[in-house]
């Protein structure tokens, strides 16, 4: 009992020493961390700042995909049993396209036992197949269908109608995705009612079914087409991982658009899948990975640095249980190619590691590659395809590591759009991202180092806006415009806008402030850093890209890179008594109360000094306008220190009062634990002994061990009873060994006619001499030696 609740001590004080590491580790890593970049702006728009689209009022639409329709520029936008289209300008709803479920599809919903709001109709592919036509694929109770429409003007005629199994998803919370692809469709979904069976589907070309080597659960998220082939970008669990435990990590996967399927069983079958892991991580020794994607951009091309590349931006979250993080990655489209032509990574065994294959055992030609007739591939490739989709390089971030990062335990990213290729005065180009956020935000970012270098990030936050009344997570984000921004047209431009899609509603901001009445002054416009901005010394005033003469920098002044411009003299910010206006915003985890709408002044934007970018220079706060608030970082390493602490003293307390309060308990124990004994005897044994012994002493015990006896006969049974066979006590007798722990009755008096063999044993050499009349003995002795 007691040796039970020593152990529990011990092990009560290994998981203490355990959680001390784990949280100095913790902390070490908060310190290290990237710090949260502040923004420039903190902004809060009024009415007339945004449009919104309310759709259904007595329902939620679940708005979730947005689609642009340049011939008519306008947006349809998929929801419950609806596609709205609205119009680009104000996002007035020009016409609607109404698809219910039919009453027998919903009452087959209920019975197997789903809800009846989700037993309806969720609108999740919608595309432009030719001018004049729409394809839309809904869930339709859990019976996805697609249908084919001609559009004549505001209305829209059904053409033809099929099952959409394997192009729409079954449930409306589940991820998936859908390109239009030179008059194919390609989807990423799943294709069974349970969505147990994901794939990837061009009609008649599928995944693997039920082949977690294929497709491991997963969630997708994007696709896009580039070249000869199709790219998907999903998370899944990893089967690589699977001898470790169980991990979730973010793919990208390609298939070719001549792919025809392979010869035999592999008639249906994708020949040219394959699969490499997306690496969106802070960079180290002992790098932290963001590892589930949840959002990609469209696939942008530019110029960073010297060259020239194509990008795809995407968003990354950890995983919920894990510390709270989002990061924002960008990665080459020539990365990508470049995985999958490397190695390709196996698993030899059952539970072996997975490892590189060797190139010399991959056969000719190249799995996975595109070929003229995909039909002709020898059974060998198709073969090394089937266990070979994974590649053993992951893709690596472009910049070198995440542009953004955010440490919140407010909210995480959701989706993200980019606006490409924004031209400066003086003619760089810069790449500004949007991203929103599961609580209703909007970040807008920039990589300051991106005109110049391709391998280093200066994150900046330019602003971040607060553009919902509730805080609901943000489902996509589009960038639209109706005419290039750069194009004046009649003295006017197009700044274009940010369309920003919820369950509950559609809105629209500018994409920019440039021209707020708040920013007054060059060095405020400049410190913004943002590429739309510039400050125009003719007019002296922040202006924004598109104005006449642009990009001529002797007339505007602008320095993305650094937040400063020489002919712009340092500047503090005003102090007018307009605090609640300007006043800094301590932490980004912060949410305050957010201001009625129908409360003036609510059009707030706060001038943000970022201490990291531009030191002394450009607007400023002054002490007295700075609210004293603790970052999330502090309070983390404040409660974490507190209950270490807490911890150390509870134990110290609990070990000592326990040796107090168990040490009467320990002398009246019917049982003693000789383990303790022992080591008390150990550790006493020097003040005992005045002189050390030259040679170990030996102790002799001797214990009584069971020897099998054989039946009796029935005529010798009373004699050969259990009582008869016991011992008789020699009382006047007493052997050597009668100090022994154990020893039975009878027994030391047969010591004397017994010899010793050279083991220690009492059994002699004399033939039988030694035993019973029998011819049995009940017992022998064993001599241990202790030292």
């Amino acid at each position: 009992m007691l040796s039970s609740e020593r152990c529990h001590r011990r092990l009560l004080f290994g998981q203490t020493v355990a959680f001390v590491v784990v949280t100095v580790f913790v902390v070490g890593n908060l310190c290290a961390w990237q710090e949260n970049v502040r923004p420039k702006l903190y902004v809060s728009l009024a009415d007339e700042e945004y449009l919104r689209f309310q759709g259904n009022e007595s329902m939620i639409d679940y708005f979730k995909l947005v689609l642009r329709d340049a011939t008519s520029n306008s947006l349809l936008v998929g929801a419950r049993n609806i596609v709205y289209n609205l119009s680009i300008y104000d996002l007035s709803e020009q016409t609607r396209l109404v698809w219910y479920s039919s009453e027998d599809d919903i009452k087959m919903c209920v019975m197997k036992g789903k809800d009846e709001d989700l037993c309806q109709n969720y609108i999740r592919v919608l595309a432009l197949p030719t001018p004049g036509t729409l394809l839309g694929c809904g869930t339709n109770a859990f019976r996805p269908m697609c249908r084919m429409y001609g559009i004549n003007g505001n209305s829209y005629s059904i053409e033809s109608e099929k099952p959409g199994q394997a192009v729409c998803p079954y449930d409306p919370a589940h991820n998936s995705t859908a390109v239009f692809v030179d008059n194919e469709l390609y989807s990423g979904t799943v294709a069974d009612f349970s969505g147990l069976d994901p794939i990837i589907y061009r009609e008649p070309l599928q995944t693997e079914q039920y082949d977690s080597l294929s497709l491991n659960a997963p969630n997708f998220v994007g696709s896009f087409t580039q070249g000869d082939f199709v790219y998907f970008f999903f998370r899944e669990t990893a089967v690589e991982f699977i001898n470790c435990g169980k991990a979730v990590v973010s793919r990208v996967a390609r298939v070719c658009k001549w792919d025809k399927g392979g010869p035999h069983r592999y008639k249906n079958r994708w020949t040219t899948y394959l699969k490499s892991r997306l690496n969106c991580s802070m960079p180290g020794d002992f790098p932290f990975y963001f590892d589930e994607i949840q959002s990609t951009s469209s696939l942008v091309e530019g110029r960073y640095g010297n060259g020239n590349s194509k990008l795809i931006y995407s968003v990354f979250s950890t995983s919920t249980n894990a510390i709270a993080g989002s990061a924002i990655c960008a990665f080459s489209l020539q990365d990508i190619a470049d995985t999958f032509e490397g190695n390709f990574k196996e698993q030899s065994g059952l539970n072996s590691n997975w490892l590189p294959v060797n190139p010399s055992k991959v056969p000719d030609p190249r799995p996975g590659s595109c070929h003229n007739d995909s039909r002709t591939l020898p059974d060998l490739t198709l073969n090394f395809k089937k266990t070979h989709s994974l590649m053993d390089e992951n893709v690596p971030t472009f910049f070198g590591s995440p542009i953004l990062t955010r440490v919140s335990t407010v909210y995480r990213f959701t989706a993200i759009a980019v606006d490409p290729q924004i031209k400066t005065p003086g003619g760089k180009t810069y790449d500004v991202i949007f991203v929103g956020t599961d609580h209703g935000k909007i970040i807008k970012t920039v990589n300051a180092e991106s005109a110049d270098s391709n391998k280093k990030v200066t994150s900046v936050v330019i602003e971040e806006i607060d553009a919902l009344p509730t805080s609901e997570p943000v489902r996509s984000l589009e960038i639209v415009r109706t005419m290039q921004y750069d194009t004046p047209k009649d003295g006017s431009y197009d700044d274009g806008k940010l369309i920003i899609v919820t369950d509950t509603t559609v809105i629209a901001i500018k994409l920019h402030r440039c021209s707020s009445e708040k920013i007054t002054s060059c060095s405020e416009c400049v410190a913004l850093q943002d590429p739309y901005c510039a400050w125009d010394k003719i007019a002296g005033k922040c202006r924004s890209h598109g104005a006449p003469r642009w990009s001529e920098e002797n007339y505007f002044y602008q320095s993305v890179a650094t937040g400063d411009h020489a002919a712009c003299p340092s500047g503090k910010m005003p102090k007018d008594g307009n605090a609640e206006k300007q006043g800094y915003r301590g932490d980004i985890d912060y949410d305050p109360q957010r201001p009625s709408k129908d409360q003036p002044g609510n059009d707030m934007i706060s001038i943000m000094q970022d201490k990291s970018g531009y030191d002394d220079k450009g607007p400023q706060i002054t002490p007295d306008l700075i609210n004293a608030q603790y970052t999330v970082e502090t309070l983390v390493m404040a409660v974490l220190a507190g209950a270490i602490f807490a911890l150390l003293v509870g134990f110290i307390t609990g070990y000592f009062c326990g040796r107090r309060c168990h040490k009467d308990e320990d002398d009246n124990l019917p049982y003693p634990d000789t383990e303790y004994e022992y080591f008390e005897q150990r550790q006493n044994v020097n003040r005992i002994q005045t002189e050390p012994k030259l040679l170990p002493q030996v102790e002799e015990v001797t214990y009584a061990e069971p020897v099998l006896l054989p039946q009796p006969s029935s005529q010798n049974k009373m004699q050969h009873s259990p009582k008869n066979t016991l011992r008789k006590p020699m009382g006047h007798h007493h052997g050597v060994n009668s100090e022994t722990l154990f020893q039975p009755d009878g027994y030391s008096a047969r010591d004397n006619y017994r010899g010793r063999d050279n083991f220690g044993t009492l059994r002699s050499h004399q033939g039988d001499n030694y035993r019973r009349g029998d011819g049995f003995s009940t017992t022998r002795s064993v001599k241990k030696v202790y030292l």
